[in-house]
């Protein structure tokens, strides 16, 4: 195991842990339900921060954040903007310690972190400027004879936003930040490998000066999480994360049918290489789509559906750059970092020899890397000539998102195929189309089941101006982004009468004198 010598960069002290931020103020739990240590996947001597938790802190901050609710929803719009503008100015000046401790969290560079931050930053802008507008009111005039009508948006109440570890800012920050502007009181439960980067966020929430209860930080295990889904106190839950989690959160809720499920679950996402296609760009495109964020992206290209006339060259072009991609510490500035743990590791490992039973060929076999007494491996491709979708669909392999570099590369011949192959997934993420011909990827777009499809532009990389969510195994429509305002508010109708009048007519067969 490495030394702190050997490291790239002089170890951090660790993150001081504050506790839970609950009614405006930070504490560590008083009764410990249990704690664990956080230590960055890039480093095993990285030790970032010692955690506790407590079950019984469940009940005062569902009911902190209760009581916050009704001033909170009533304040004018121009008021919640104000607050959540501060937040921005405050997140501002966290910039340099926000980027450096997503970075220690989850293991990715640090020229990554940096884009993270960026997007975080950029939330507030976008959901003020380009997504409120989507929920303005309503009113028609003499809807029905003599009635005026109108619609307006309610937020719900406690929203639960549950985060995940790969973009432990930004994905979470996606919630959090719409479901306050439009009025509701928030608790966030952070995944328990990235806490403190949910710490930092309540810290810039606590300098823009909100009212107490507004927003909430609670740190915990599974469990915590799963208990606060549950409580009758919550209105809805926002999550992202893997199927696996969102369907036990699903399962959890299921007596409590009134509550707003937004869950973003991840994806196996293809990309279709027509022949036509520009190789070089595609390639590059591809490669990088494949193993950013060492492939731990829901919107990761997993699947490469390539047309069998550039099939040889493209293995070749991707083949040869994976194996020079630079992998190493976050502050090596290298291209990939590690992957989270050393279950992802493992996982990663079993799939190939499982691929390779399925009828893939590997191209390249991903290793583990002994950096740092971190969880480092190369990036695997797998490829196979032909294939049906019959297959895909039986296909543990093609079926289950590996959150790993790992590409898996299949030759097609017709458009109709590869859109069939593409679709034999059981995720409906994000797909792309490379071709020059517009009318190829209308053909491919018009039969893709994903919420994401994209013409000459990889699977990653999605704009917060435009929708964000799949079908299928991906989500349950509650598509994030520019959207998220849909459900985090929704429509109450008026029928109003300002000056009644008795009826000329009254309904047959009833006698009123």
């Amino acid at each position: 195991m490495a030394n702190h010598a050997s490291l790239p960069y002089s170890v951090s002290h660790p993150v001081t842990f504050r506790g839970d931020y609950i009614a405006g103020e930070f504490h560590p739990p008083s009764d410990p339900t249990g704690e664990w240590t956080v230590v960055s996947p890039a480093a095993a001597k990285d030790t970032i921060a010692r955690v506790t938790y407590s079950f019984s802190e469940i009940d005062r901050a569902v009911q902190s954040s209760r009581d916050a609710f009704k001033k909170w929803r009533d304040l004018p719009q121009s008021a919640r903007n104000d607050c959540l503008k501060r937040y921005q100015a405050a997140l501002k000046n966290r910039e340099a310690q926000l980027v450096e401790t997503i970075s220690r969290e989850t293991g990715k560079p640090l020229w990554e972190a940096k884009l993270e931050f960026a997007v975080i930053l950029n939330k507030v802008d976008i959901t003020i400027n380009e997504s409120l507008p989507l929920i303005k009111d309503i009113e028609i005039a003499d809807v029905m004879p003599g009635t005026h009508g109108t619609s307006r948006y309610r937020p719900h109440g406690v929203m639960i936003v549950v985060g995940p570890f790969n973009f432990p800012g930004h994905l979470p920050n996606g919630h959090i930040v719409p479901a306050l502007l439009t009025g509701n009181t928030v608790i966030f439960k952070p995944s328990e490998k990235t806490p403190m980067t949910g710490q930092l966020l309540a810290e810039a929430i606590h300098e823009a000066d909100f009212p107490t209860g507004v927003f909430t930080l609670l740190q915990g295990d599974r469990e915590l999480s799963r208990r606060l889904c549950i409580h009758e106190g919550v209105a809805g839950i926002l999550f992202t994360g893997s199927y696996e989690v969102g369907t036990r959160i699903k399962q959890d809720t299921l007596q409590q049918h009134w509550k707003l499920l937004a869950l973003e679950m991840g994806g196996k996402n293809p990309a279709i290489v027509w022949e036509d296609a520009d190789l070089e760009f595609a390639s590059y495109d591809l490669l990088t789509a494949a193993f950013l964020t060492a492939g731990q992206r829901c919107t990761s290209t997993s699947r490469v559906l390539i047309h069998h006339s550039l099939a040889d060259r493209f293995v070749e072009k991707v083949h040869q750059a994976a194996k020079k991609l630079k992998i190493g510490h976050p502050y090596e500035d290298a291209f990939m970092g590690p992957v989270i743990d050393h279950q992802t590791v493992d996982r990663f490992q079993k799939f190939q020899p499982i691929a390779t039973r399925e009828g893939f060929e590997i191209i390249m076999r991903g290793k583990s890397l002994d950096l740092h007494g971190g969880h480092y491996v190369t990036p695997s491709i797998a490829f196979m000539k032909g294939g049906t979708a019959d297959q895909a669909r039986k296909s543990v392999f093609q079926q289950t998102e590996l959150f790993s570099p790992m590409m898996a590369i299949q030759t097609i011949d017709s458009v109709e195929g590869a859109v069939e192959l593409a679709n034999a997934t059981q995720y409906g993420l994000a797909a792309s189309v490379y071709s020059s011909s517009r009318k190829i990827f209308d053909a491919c777009y018009r039969d893709l089941e994903f919420g994401i499809v994209n013409w000459n532009r990889s699977t990653v990389g999605s704009s917060s101006k435009l929708p964000f969510g799949g079908t299928k195994k991906s989500g349950n429509h509650r598509p994030t982004a520019l959207t998220s305002v849909f459900y985090c508010a929704y429509p109450v109708a008026t029928h109003e009468v300002s000056q009644p009048s008795f009826p000329k007519q009254i309904f047959p067969g009833l006698s009123w004198s």
